[in-house]
């Protein structure tokens, strides 16, 4: 026996979930199974984006100096597309993160080897909880420190989104529309692609072409042989049009964008009330998540606020219960009723 044994290495375990080559992995398996992804390349997935992006930046935020306004941005869109947002935070900043692994203990990540991006190359930094804010959105409970973005969470009307899209773009790219096929009596090849090039680009000129009666199966031919026969493909049989608006509207309530919006017969009232609908049920939420973790992360309380700065509110509603508030306390005034009473009558608090 050999008076020195190698000792052995560690085993070592990380929940690499959210990894780049799990990442890798799942898109293997969603274009295996013929989800390629492609919807969040898809209009309206962008146009959803853009509104958490912007409702995020210009958010309030009060308690610290480090979440500027880009930054806001680019965590909206880390948990519009990806679910989640990770960062690490610095004596002076908050450095977005490409790529992670973490390890948990009771579900909760004790710590962190993070991707932090560079021009030339991403550089690994190996960090505790504490030091990273990671925000998720749509966790489950078997995996609660990773999410799930919308399109994951409707994954039918995504990928319908994107097939109908892919139809239809194929089919304006590729199908003859417009185009026609005229009858002509039998002829040289050549003869009917000089006859076919004559008419193309001949718009609003008078087109002749002299036919002649030909002996075919013992008969002559119709005298309808000039009759054309359109190729136009007719799309309202499939209702492709009312498919793909379907699975539009349907992206766009998974991301909290009522689709009255987008309409084109969209009014102020509708257009307000859209806006008041995202900012308070799908943007302030968010924004109280992130709220919480940074004030866990940083030690001080942190408040983000989408609502005022959207005017997510019904402003013709305050000002008119502050125009009956005023007018009750004259009255009350007038009727030698205590101002506080009259309050408490109606309801209102008096301070």
């Amino acid at each position: 026996m050999w008076p020195f044994k190698r000792k052995q290495p560690e085993t070592e375990t990380r929940a690499a979930d959210t990894g780049y080559t799990a990442l890798m992995m799942a898109s293997r398996a969603e274009y295996i199974t013929g989800t390629t992804g492609a919807a969040e390349l898809t209009s309206a997935v962008q146009s959803c984006v853009s509104f958490w992006e912007a409702g995020f930046a210009m958010a309030d935020v009060d308690g610290t100096d480090l979440l500027t306004r880009r930054l806001r941005a680019v965590m909206a869109r880390q948990l519009a597309l990806r679910g989640e947002a990770v960062f690490y935070i610095t004596d002076d900043a908050m450095v977005p993160v490409s790529d992670w692994d973490l390890q948990t203990r009771l579900g909760r990540p004790t710590a962190y080897r993070l991707t932090l991006p560079d021009i030339g190359g991403g550089q690994t930094v190996t960090a505790l909880a504490g030091e990273v804010a990671h925000i998720v959105t749509g966790a489950d409970a078997r995996q609660p420190w990773a999410g799930t973005p919308p399109l994951h969470r409707s994954g039918l009307s995504a990928g319908l989104l994107q097939t109908m899209e892919t139809l239809l773009s194929d089919v304006y790219r590729d199908a003859p529309i417009g185009s026609g096929v005229v009858p002509m009596p039998e002829s040289k090849e050549a003869d009917l692609q000089d006859i076919a090039r004559g008419f193309k680009g001949a718009r609003g000129k008078m087109l002749v072409r002299e036919s002649v009666s030909v002996q075919a199966a013992g008969g002559p031919q119709p005298n309808s042989d000039w009759k054309p026969q359109d190729l136009t493909p007719d799309l309202q049989k499939t209702d492709a049009l009312g498919a793909h608006g379907a699975a539009r509207d349907a992206i766009l309530c998974a991301f909290g964008v009522l689709p009255a919006m987008l309409a084109r017969n969209a009014q102020g009232p509708l257009v307000r009330e859209g806006q008041r609908q995202l900012a308070t049920w799908t943007l302030q939420p968010l924004a109280e998540i992130v709220s919480e973790e940074l004030t866990d992360k940083l030690g001080q309380p942190v408040q983000m606020d989408t609502l005022r700065p959207l005017q997510a509110y019904d402003a013709g509603g305050r000002a008119r219960a502050a125009a009956g508030v005023v007018q009750a306390l004259a009255l009350a005034k007038e009727a030698g009723v205590d101002a506080d009473t009259a309050m408490k009558l109606v309801g209102w608090d008096a301070d």
